[in-house]
């Protein structure tokens, strides 16, 4: 069995809940507030290691009371922490997170995850087999360092492109699995995608996105389920009805979840279906890292 490496961002998620969203310039009376481990990084270690996988994180966390919570839930998790940095130079990343109707709004503070640097992702120790994880919470420059190193080890590399930005065509290319969501794909290709589309539309854009031939790039479609382009192959996976109580990880619990089941050798078409149901699971539960499911509560619904 192969290993997970997610290189990312350690947040500290602070969520107020409420009946609704403000608008612009107006304020409502809010029921809770919550504290939980965030950040895209690390969600995406969290699930990948409660699914089984051995996982690895590289990423930075401030001196702050919020670096010292995070490391002791990322630890009981099982995750290698190695390679996890603390820096005096910044604060702990912090999203602040609004919940309403079961979708939220995010404001990401990157803090010290803006100082993860190509020296922190060079020296880990990657073998033929692993799979390399990241996404856009960390700087690119990092990530492309990232996934040369795994590229020259022979490990696969996927990327969730995460809060969406524009990225090189030279980036592109290192990635052998794309993650993203049809608003991401649109993005990235220059083009507009909503969720009536129809697959046919979005499996035409995510042809016109990819950089290689043999490049797999992942569609999820939140409640619709997840399309597929892996290289020619074009692969359906249905969505799963269930009560979503809080979509905030989701996307992480997908990514982890497909890491792992590669890194454990299965097929592409069984780790994305093993993929949309973790995600199901996790959107019925508050918060993100600890939404997380186990193996053994996936397997329960597949």
């Amino acid at each position: 069995m192969g290993r997970v490496f997610v290189a990312g961002s350690i947040n500290m998620d602070v969520v107020a809940t409420a009946d609704r969203h403000p608008k612009v310039g107006e304020t409502v009376a809010g029921k809770q507030v919550l504290y939980f481990p965030g950040g895209k990084g690390a969600n995406q270690a969290v699930a990948a290691a409660r699914l089984g996988a051995k996982t690895t994180l590289i990423g930075r966390l401030g001196t702050d009371a919020f670096g010292t919570e995070l490391r002791a839930f990322l630890g009981e998790q099982g995750i290698d922490l190695g390679y996890v940095k603390e820096t005096a130079e910044a604060h702990t990343g912090t999203a602040i997170i609004t919940v309403a109707e079961a979708d939220n709004t995010i404001v990401v503070i990157p803090g010290s995850n803006a100082l993860v640097s190509a020296d922190d992702v060079g020296v880990v120790p990657l073998l033929k087999g692993d799979v390399a994880v990241s996404q856009f919470e960390i700087p690119l420059p990092t990530i492309a360092a990232f996934f040369q190193h795994a590229r020259a080890a022979g490990a696969p590399t996927l990327l969730n492109p995460a809060p969406a930005q524009k990225m090189s065509g030279e980036l592109l290319a290192l990635v052998d699995i794309l993650v993203l969501n049809e608003t991401e794909l649109g993005f990235l290709a220059g083009t507009e995608l909503s969720d009536g589309d129809e697959g046919t539309r979005i499996i035409d854009v995510a042809r016109q996105l990819q950089a290689r031939e043999d490049q797999t790039i992942c569609v999820t479609l939140g409640k619709r389920g997840v399309l597929a382009l892996a290289g020619r192959e074009e692969i359906s996976v249905p969505g799963r009805v269930v009560k979503a109580v809080d979509t905030t990880g989701a996307g992480d619990c997908f990514v982890g979840a497909l890491a792992a089941r590669l890194a454990d050798g299965a097929a592409l078409r069984t780790a994305l279906a093993f993929a949309n149901a973790a995600a199901s699971i996790s959107v019925q539960r508050m918060g993100a890292g600890p939404s997380m499911p186990t193996a053994k509560e996936v397997a329960a619904v597949l």
